[in-house]
């Protein structure tokens, strides 16, 4: 009724080829192979504290969830820090808001400058730096090469954004 089943034996000189063989054949079946990085992703704030002191600047009194206002969506993405360095010779607090991705990003941006409002003494020296998924932001004025530090800081550890 069924045809009777052969088992071929492959000689031990030959199974390594046709090991080879056949992961070519399972590689070749996922479909190209990239040799390219991957997109960068955020970095997180460890990485963005060692870019921050690797770029001249000095950092503390950092405290997690300090939205700067009383926002519990802004909390839960917040950091605060004083910072100075460059021509910041005075440090300044800066708020520092990571969203989770690009949706969150774009839904919560305009909450981060009606939470400024609180602790933004003088409106027209209130400074903010965007790269998302980051805002910074906090009271000013700060120094030309402080913003323009923390401005490329924020823009390399974003990646390519949220």
């Amino acid at each position: 009724m069924f045809p009777s089943r052969r088992s071929v034996a492959v000689p031990p000189r030959h199974r390594a080829s046709l090991m080879v063989a056949v992961c070519l054949l399972v590689v070749a079946g996922c479909g190209t192979i990239s040799t390219s990085a991957p997109p960068a992703t955020p970095t997180g704030f460890q990485g963005i504290a060692g870019l921050l002191v690797q770029n001249g600047l000095k950092i503390d009194h950092v405290v997690s969830g300090d939205a700067g206002c009383d926002d519990p969506t802004l909390k839960r993405t917040a950091i605060a820090l004083d910072a100075s360095g460059l021509d910041q010779t005075t440090p300044t607090r800066l708020y520092v808001y990571i969203f989770r991705d690009q949706a969150a990003f774009d839904r919560l941006r305009q909450t981060v400058d009606a939470c400024a409002r609180s602790y933004a003494t003088n409106p027209d020296a209130f400074e903010s730096v965007e790269a998302s998924p980051y805002v910074v932001a906090g009271p000013g004025p700060w120094g030309a090469n402080f913003k323009a530090a923390v401005r490329s800081i924020f823009s390399q550890a974003a990646g390519t954004g949220g």
